[in-house]
């Protein structure tokens, strides 16, 4: 743990603007718009800066981009991202933008890297904005060792795979977290996240930090910024922590990639998800039992949300019944809607003993809740049969359901390569489209 920094202690509180010092620069890029001719050359400490927005911003300086917005219900919500695209539509008022909202409800970061390379990587961003440590905390209960995990999965893909992208990483608060940071500690998917940036040169912006500091100060409450899914006020705040990250980082153009760290050395958890994705349909060996359906919501207890509706899930309901797949990896799980009639999904590997994991989350009582559900993380990295078998159902009186179903829209896959060019990929079985 940390002692609290002096910004936070009561007997040294500084307001924001007295820390500013300001200074005149320029950014030499054409076709840009007239930005305010100074910057913070102190940061605040919600900010940290690595490397350089170089090659986003010359191409949207040079009239198209794209801009990719990745995360959870932070992200796809009307939040802080319509106030960054704005921030940068006024930043290169002659630029034809492309934006990207790969923001899902609910998931983690284990979620976000098995769908990278489809829902980002395929759009070739030039930018990306990614923040999972609100979800990896509270949604998926993370460990450090699986929030570097997921994170790793993102941020080694991109510096693999589109190692010109530019990338700012944000960190979102909730209230047990903002507590933390009170504290003068640092919640563990925050200090997951930030080895991730460090390790691989990324931008942050700690929205957790910064709030802090503005709730001592006595700018702001937590009730004024908005509480987990931020109002107005908090999503500035956040968009705000962008624009100092673009103010700062491209002073007089000039390139600072000597911050920029590839994917050439090995990852810090040799088992991150950086080569994941989703199995195809056709990978998948199916019985009688295992059935592919459009559920009929209406007759299912629980809520679901409309991006799933009218989607084939693969569903089995008898207990015993099996399905199989092969793969070529170190890793596997399922993408999974878990609501009340959540079951028991059973797994073998390679013949091996069964294993089994209860589908069911603390939020799967009224919602058929999304989330990846990783059964092996750490398996040899190789060829592996994976045979699945619904479980005994269990009686949930209190959640309104006794015979349960086990099912999936994806199963994936993940391996542990650490050449630039994977031989091998993470997989996640497939279920139902994207």
């Amino acid at each position: 743990m940390h002692s609290p920094p002096s910004w936070l202690r009561s007997d040294d509180v500084i307001p924001f603007r007295s820390m500013v010092t300001p200074m005149l620069f320029a950014i030499l890029l054409a076709g840009a718009a007239a930005t305010p001719n100074v910057f913070s050359q102190t940061l605040p400490p919600s900010i940290q800066v690595r490397g350089d927005l170089f090659t986003s911003s010359a191409t949207f300086a040079a009239g198209k981009g794209t801009a990719a917005f990745m995360g959870g219900s932070i992200t796809e919500m009307d939040g802080y991202r319509p106030i960054v695209m704005e921030s940068l539509r006024k930043r290169f008022p002659n630029t034809e933008f492309e934006f990207v909202n790969a923001g899902i409800s609910s998931t983690c970061s284990h979620t976000g890297a098995f769908r990278f390379r489809r829902d980002v990587l395929a759009k070739a961003p030039d930018l990306l904005l990614v923040e999972f440590a609100v979800n990896d905390d509270q949604d998926a209960g993370h460990t450090y060792t699986d929030a570097v995990r997921g994170m790793e999965g993102i941020i080694r893909a991109a510096r693999l795979e589109r190692p010109e992208m530019d990338i700012i990483m944000l960190l979102f608060v909730n209230e047990s977290m903002l507590e933390t940071i009170q504290r003068g500690e640092t919640p563990v998917s925050i200090a997951a996240h930030l080895a991730v940036a460090e390790r691989y040169g990324v931008s942050t912006c700690s929205v957790a930090v910064e709030l802090a500091k503005q709730i001592n100060a006595g700018e702001m409450t937590w009730a004024e910024y908005g509480g987990v899914h931020p109002q107005q006020p908090g999503n500035q705040l956040a968009a705000n922590l962008v624009a100092q990250v673009f103010d700062h980082a491209l002073i007089k153009g000039e390139r600072k990639s000597d911050q920029r760290r590839s994917a050439d050395e090995p990852p810090i958890d040799p088992f991150s998800f950086s080569n994941g994705r989703y199995l195809e349909h056709d990978q998948i060996n199916g019985s009688a039992e295992w059935t592919w359906q459009t559920p009929d919501w209406k007759t299912i207890a629980g809520g679901f949300r409309d991006r799933f509706a009218n989607r084939d899930l693969m569903v089995a309901e008898q207990p015993g019944a099996q399905c199989s797949f092969t793969f070529r990896g170190n890793a596997f799980g399922a993408y999974v809607l878990a609501g009340p009639d959540a079951g028991v999904l059973e797994y073998s590997v390679d013949g091996g003993e069964w294993k089994s994991r209860d589908l069911f989350h603390r939020f799967s009582k009224g919602l058929h809740y999304p989330r990846t559900v990783v059964l092996e993380a750490e398996l040899n990295d190789g060829e592996h049969e994976v045979r699945l078998r619904v479980g005994e159902s269990k009686k949930r009186c209190e959640h309104g359901t006794r015979d349960s179903r086990a099912g999936f829209h994806s199963l994936l896959i993940s391996t542990a390569s650490c050449s630039k060019l994977p031989s091998v990929e993470n997989a996640v079985l497939q279920t139902m489209p994207s």
